[in-house]
């Protein structure tokens, strides 16, 4: 499930927008929730209430709010800490591109919004966040889960169990080797082996420290090893650095 926000005040563009991405998810067969805000500041409530985004369509102008796009950007990078969701920038000003660097954007649309544009940038967002093909599993009894590996946190090994701990809070127990998940499904998606009982993932993680690594909800920070923290910090730059080629 893709969950997509659009904020913008113009009614018109916000309909037309939300009438184009449910038929290219539709086309695409891919789950989705999409939720409408009409200013910068509902927008931004509703994330300080805990509301979680994967892709955000967002307005630069706002024609009666002392919020504009750009803010609410900085505000979702800089005090929220959140580098994980997708910020797709609208504005029928071309010449924003200084103003919205640090704040990293995914894309930038041009008003009036153009169908093509919209699923092309829905086709890059699927292709970068590998939402089509990367899952992990799991079995509890006889039964097998899966879930979107951009949705998990970091694996932890407690107690003869493998414990996931996922974006939204959820945790998933079940029987396992870390060593075995890693190797088999986590390593070649960029997760880290920090400790003999934690696996990270690379995109939940905002600080790498000489001994820890602190996660994207600025409270969870979990130790590496001595043994590994050279490996650790040598696979880390190394992602880091394809990421941004």
């Amino acid at each position: 499930m893709i969950s997509v926000t659009i904020c913008d005040d113009e009614l018109k563009t916000g309909a037309e927008l939300e009438c184009s991405l449910i038929d290219v998810f539709d086309k695409l067969s891919v789950k989705y929730e999409i939720e409408v805000f009409l200013s910068g500041e509902e927008l931004w409530k509703a994330i300080e209430s805990g509301a979680h985004f994967d892709l955000i369509f967002l307005d630069i102008e706002f024609a009666n709010n002392e919020i504009n796009g750009v803010e609410v950007g900085r505000l979702i990078r800089d005090l929220h800490n959140n580098y994980m969701v997708s910020i797709v920038y609208m504005s029928r000003v071309k010449s924003y591109a200084l103003e919205l660097f640090d704040i990293q954007p995914f894309n930038f649309l041009v008003k009036p919004l153009k169908y093509e544009k919209i699923d092309e940038v829905i086709r890059k967002y699927m292709k970068v966040s590998r939402l089509w093909s990367e899952d992990f599993t799991y079995k509890i009894g006889h039964n097998t889960f899966k879930v979107w590996v951009k949705d998990i946190r970091y694996l932890e090994s407690y107690d003869k169990k493998l414990i996931l701990h996922l974006a939204d809070g959820r945790r998933e127990e079940f029987y396992g080797s870390i060593k075995e998940v890693y190797q088999e499904q986590l390593k070649k998606l960029d997760f880290l082996f920090i400790h003999a009982s934690y696996v990270v993932n690379y995109d939940h993680v905002t600080v790498m420290k000489f001994d820890q690594v602190m996660l994207v909800d600025n409270v969870t920070s979990l130790p590496i090893s001595k043994h590994r923290k050279n490996e650790v910090r040598e696979r880390y730059y190394k992602i880091m650095k394809r990421r941004r080629v």
